[in-house]
């Protein structure tokens, strides 16, 4: 789990004035925000602002259900959001935006001498005094030449930003059935590929030979969410969790997890759970290429086949 504490640079952590700047909608995803709110939450004693787009299908609620105070942006304009620092004496802004690259941090920095924490999980060139790469599969090396030479980067394990409920619920034992094989299925809050359905497609095959349990993940983000609930209606095997507050219970009780490499695995990783994973977009290849030298299950793509294959193997 991400500890600030052990960090070689303290100095961050008193601040306090701090500003998030991420989105989320139902192309961007709902990941950002969530490892964000984690994040977050390691600032103890800071003033926290999140500055975020009214996009279609975001999860801003989560926001100010976690007790932050939100900024609303009309636009990801550079100069929108250098009055928004200097009104609100911001000393820290945490980005976590793919469309606020290298440039616009350089412009920001010499407009508002703001220090800057930048998100990356897809090796792109920053201009910030702290890079964090959460994922399991992040290095550090491969951040040369990207970042200034004294930015201090944050990468690879020691850094997975997981919520309280993950490290609690993998204390607690629970007895699984021996009758019965649990599946945990998360494709993303959004599911942008629209795969979801595909799977449990694949699942019912097996239910003529093993009795299944699925327990399928997602939010109100997904816009495939109407046919995606049609779909499970009336089946006992499946169970449909919306904007769920259980995950990391429902992934302990599981045997075993099929998700997309993204920021799932880490969890799933963390929780030690066997699993398959099946890529679904190109920022998910530094992953999806980590996991297979790892020689865990990876898909690089859905196939009906090759994910049946797989299935047998492991159930």
């Amino acid at each position: 789990m991400a500890n600030l504490e052990s960090s070689n640079n303290k100095k961050d952590l008193k601040m306090s004035n701090i500003l998030f700047r991420a989105d989320s909608s139902s192309t961007i995803g709902t990941g950002h925000i969530m490892r964000d709110l984690v994040l977050a939450s390691q600032y103890k004693n800071a003033n926290i602002t999140f500055a975020v787009q009214d996009l279609k299908g975001n999860i801003n609620h989560k926001i100010l259900e976690a007790g932050y105070k939100i900024e609303l942006l009309n636009s990801n304009k550079i100069k929108e959001l250098i009055k928004l620092i200097r009104r609100l004496s911001i000393e820290l802004i945490v980005i976590d935006h793919y469309k606020i690259d290298y440039k616009f941090q350089i412009k920001l920095k010499e407009k508002t001498n703001v220090k800057i924490l930048a998100l990356d999980d897809t090796y792109e060139k920053h201009h910030c005094d702290i890079l964090l790469n959460h994922n399991i599969s992040a290095h550090k090396k491969r951040y040369k030449g990207l970042v200034p030479d004294n930015c201090e980067l944050r990468c690879g394990s020691k850094y997975t930003l997981l919520r309280v409920e993950f490290i609690k619920e993998k204390k607690k034992y629970y007895e699984k059935s021996k009758n019965k094989k649990t599946i945990f299925l998360a494709m993303g809050g959004t599911d942008h590929s629209n795969i979801n359905i595909k799977i449990l497609k694949v699942l019912k095959e097996l239910k003529t030979h093993l009795n299944i349990m699925v327990n399928i993940v997602t939010t109100t983000a997904n816009q495939n969410l109407k046919v995606l609930d049609k779909y499970c209606k009336n089946k006992k095997w499946i169970q449909l969790h919306i904007n769920s507050n259980i995950i990391a219970k429902l992934m302990v009780k599981s045997d075993l997890a099929i998700v997309s490499p993204s920021v799932v695995v880490n969890e799933v990783y963390f929780m030690e759970i066997p699993f398959i994973a099946i890529k679904t977009a190109d920022n998910q290849v530094d992953m999806s290429e980590f996991l297979k030298k790892q020689r865990h299950k990876i898909l690089m793509q859905f196939n009906k086949k090759n994910l049946k294959e797989e299935l047998y193997k492991i159930l």
